[in-house]
């Protein structure tokens, strides 16, 4: 059953592509921020663990991979079968502790020789397959982990934060000076650092900030709700006021 749902499903799209004036206008290139989003959506429904959402925002997400494919299929480039093929052989390829007779003791076992095999497949360095265009926070981590997999990393956690603060207190030496680009070189030198530091926690750093920011943004505009509660707002407030709704939202949020 769920095969003929999604051969039904691709036939939809296929049928749109034909159509729709605006899907029959579509590139992969056109679609690509959107793709980006769809991604991010399902990631908010995860936060949320809104599994309703998460269930719609999946099915978004799996319409821009069958709409991508069908747009590369009409200039020749592959197929929905040969993508699917594709992850699958992979899958098995990039898994010998499950279909062949490879012997793993734990999950760094499984890491590291998944970075084995894709060097083997011909890739050049452990750092391919890292978009520049990722998020800088998630790429750092992502670079982090993949030279740890094959053991460039630091031995204990003191040292990684101790780290963290030879960065900071470089960044304070040339703070007051007028070399903005060394300045953003040392900033960027200590969110790296701090990105380190989150593995050693077992906390992934963009996650974290994620929370951050949804917990700041709360905050906020529970602060703007206040002021708009009493006739006023916020750009005519003054900070003293705004500290006070904070630290009121702090015990609420």
């Amino acid at each position: 059953m769920s095969d003929v749902k999604f051969n039904e499903f691709v036939d939809i799209v296929k049928r749109l592509r034909k159509e729709c004036p605006w899907d029959k206008e579509q590139s992969n290139d056109s679609i690509k921020a959107a793709t980006l989003e769809e991604a991010y959506e399902v990631v908010h429904a995860i936060d949320d663990n809104d599994f309703d959402e998460l269930k719609k925002e999946l099915g978004d997400l799996l319409l821009h991979v069958v709409f991508h494919t069908i747009i590369a299929e009409e200039s020749g480039h592959f197929t929905i079968d040969e993508v699917i093929n594709s992850i699958s052989e992979k899958m098995i390829r990039r898994h010998p502790h499950i279909f062949s007779d490879v012997e793993v003791n734990n999950s760094n076992d499984v890491k590291k020789n998944w970075e084995t095999i894709k060097l083997a497949e011909g890739r050049s360095s452990v750092l391919d397959g890292l978009p520049s265009a990722m998020p800088a926070l998630l790429r750092a981590h992502r670079m982090q982990e993949k030279a740890s997999k094959v053991g460039f990393d630091w031995n204990n956690k003191k040292d990684v934060w101790d780290k963290v603060v030879e960065e900071i207190n470089e960044l304070q030496e040339i703070e007051d000076t007028v070399l903005q680009d060394k300045i953003e070189e040392e900033f960027g030198d200590i969110l790296f650092a701090l990105t380190n530091y989150s593995r050693f926690l077992n906390i992934n750093p963009e996650n974290a900030l994620r929370k951050a920011c949804n917990k700041f943004e709360k905050r906020f505009r529970f602060i703007e709700q206040k002021l708009d509660d009493k006739g006023s707002h916020i750009t005519k407030s003054n900070l003293e006021e705004m500290e006070t709704y904070w630290n009121e939202s702090k015990r609420e949020i």
